[in-house]
């Protein structure tokens, strides 16, 4: 066999890899995450230098409640049309989504401010007016922007969600016109780029289906209504403690330890691009009907292989990452390592998550993400009192050992080990 014909098998075996639907969608959607934390890296980098510590921390919070409020406002539909896309009316499903979503987005909004003097009194300047309509509005636009990316994925054109991601990227230039305004010059910057990602959504949205119709299908809602109420409460058990960590890192130890949290968490969970992209590729795949059982382990296996260099990089020079930032920052190393020796645990739990979804296991999803949100909650509360935000660090991994525990307990049960 010789050079010029290894080369066209290898040529050949890169355009199979290029088809592949399974590796596309995951290559694309890995590609966007890296591409968001790389942008994120260096939106906190110029964050760090153009704002006070205290002032990051109070942003986090912001982002967080921005997070929250969200993911209320979802009600399970982001999963709803990934899920029904293939055997529904494409309009139907998205027009839905868009109007239901974002009328919950404003009732959430508008909830959240008036609760927010219990639920984060660090950032009660969200009761004045002008910041509480710019909150809102930035609700808005950001779960639009959720929605529309959410469709792409469906229509298994993951390479117009990166398209959709790159206009983000406006954040990081907007920090530096927006610093007189402080906290709300980071929190605003953030809103541009979903406003930018939302308008470009909607534009891709309207090659995919056409004009957005302005009503609401009750049809689909009651069709849909199982698998997203048990989505939406799964939604809210799964991202909810992630979200109010920040506020609670802020309300017990302060604002720059609360910065200190954010920022390694965010370097930490680098490494969990890689099986979230093949997650959620795995989950479309399945709802189009592709083997199951074969797509698990092709999406396990490269997860593993690219998860572990990316994971010794950062314990090993993570160090050099933070201090880019601040010296402060270098405070958090220890904390960033236990969160990236977590990325493992939580890889299993990433990849089992749409499996149970493809096979509308969802109740299934819904009792483990109770567990992981009690642990990870309850036990964060307990050790920060004792080892600071280290015990975040703890609290993570044990939560997730636990979780993976959980995990083979239902595999084994359900006959799939």
């Amino acid at each position: 066999m010789n050079f010029k014909h290894i080369r066209y098998l290898k040529c050949r075996a890169i355009a199979g890899l290029a088809n592949d639907t399974l590796y596309r969608t995951s290559f694309f959607m890995a590609f966007t995450s890296i591409f968001n934390a790389g942008c994120g890296f260096f939106f906190w980098i110029i964050a760090a230098r153009l704002y006070t510590v205290e002032q990051v921390g109070q942003a986090t919070a912001l982002i967080s409640s921005l997070g929250l409020v969200t993911f209320f406002s979802m009600l399970g539909f982001d999963y709803s049309i990934i899920r029904f896309f293939p055997s529904e009316d494409r309009a139907r499903v998205i027009s839905t989504s868009l109007i239901v979503t974002t009328a919950a987005s404003i009732m959430a909004g508008v909830i959240y401010i008036l609760l927010v003097q219990i639920l984060a009194p660090s950032i009660l300047f969200l009761r004045e007016t002008e910041f509480a309509l710019t909150f809102l509005l930035i609700c808005i636009v950001n779960s639009v922007a959720v929605i529309s990316g959410n469709a792409s994925i469906a229509d298994r054109k993951a390479d117009h969600y990166f398209l959709q991601n790159l206009f983000m990227a406006l954040r990081i230039p907007a920090l530096v016109p927006l610093a007189f305004l402080g906290v709300f010059g980071i929190f605003g910057s953030v809103g541009l780029g979903y406003l930018a990602a939302s308008v470009f959504g909607l534009s891709a949205l309207q090659r995919i289906i056409g004009a957005i119709q302005p009503k609401v299908d009750r049809d689909f809602i009651r069709r849909s209504f199982q698998f997203s109420s048990w989505n939406y409460a799964s939604s809210i058990l799964s991202v909810a403690p992630t979200l109010i960590m920040p506020i609670m890192v802020l309300n017990m130890l302060g604002e720059a330890e609360a910065a200190k949290y954010y920022i390694a968490f965010a370097l930490g969970n680098l490494v969990l691009i890689i099986p979230s992209s093949f997650g959620t590729s795995l989950f479309v795949e399945g709802c189009h009907g592709e083997g199951l059982k074969k797509s698990v382990l092709r999406a396990g296996g490269a997860s593993l292989m690219l998860m572990v260099p990316a994971l010794l990089v950062l314990f090993l020079f993570g160090d050099r990452l933070l201090g880019l930032l601040k010296g402060e920052y270098l405070e958090a190393f220890s904390l960033l390592r236990i969160i990236a020796i977590s990325s493992i645990p939580v890889a299993c739990y990433s990849l089992f998550i749409p499996l149970q979804n493809v096979r509308m296991r969802v109740e299934s999803i819904v009792r483990l993400n109770a567990l992981r949100c009690v642990l990870l909650l309850g036990l964060s509360y307990v050790l920060m009192q004792r080892y600071g935000i280290l015990g975040a660090g703890y609290a993570w991994l044990a939560t997730y050992v636990i979780i993976v525990l959980g995990i083979g307990w239902m595999a084994r049960r359900e006959g799939w080990v």
